[in-house]
């Protein structure tokens, strides 16, 4: 099943940090930002996660959800949450289940090879669960944030 801006998000349920269940359909009436990064505690990964924490205060003034998911356990979103204070939820996705669903696992050429891995990517869901933006294939990790906040914006804007 392919992600199409427009239609319903696949619905997941996946455990947080501490082992709680955080399922996508009780957070129905709310935008939510589900982004898939690779792994806790790489470059990239690091300076996205911070750049998400660093717009935080305005992300959460537009009562929008962040939630980042990898394959890491638990433990591993726990410490790397401590360690650069993120103040939102890290969802653990270790058999790439909810990934595969989104489009965000699958094949994608690192150093010039193809490889299978995580695809850094973010879905917006919109209030009513239909998919707002997909961005398929985030380049530049610390930049990405800004443009998502910038999408929620110009949305609520012209709302």
């Amino acid at each position: 099943m392919a992600i199409e801006e427009g239609k319903a998000a696949p619905m997941f349920t996946l455990p947080d940090a501490q082992g709680n269940k955080v399922a996508l359909r009780e957070l129905k009436g709310k935008d939510v930002i589900v982004y898939f990064y690779p792994r806790d505690n790489t470059p990239g990964c690091t300076k996205q996660a911070c750049a998400f924490r660093d717009l935080w205060g305005e992300i959460e003034s537009l009562g929008v959800v962040v939630l980042g998911v990898s394959p890491d356990s638990g433990a591993s979103h726990e410490k790397f949450a401590n360690k650069f204070n993120l103040p939102f939820t890290l969802l653990s996705d270790p058999d790439k289940k909810v990934m595969t669903k989104y489009g965000a696992f699958g094949e994608k050429v690192m150093y010039g090879k193809k490889t299978m891995g995580v695809i850094r990517s973010t879905v917006w869901v919109g209030p009513n669960g239909k998919v707002k933006k997909h961005w398929k294939r985030v380049a530049k990790a610390a930049d990405h944030p800004a443009k998502v906040l910038e999408a929620i914006q110009k949305e609520l804007d012209s709302a």
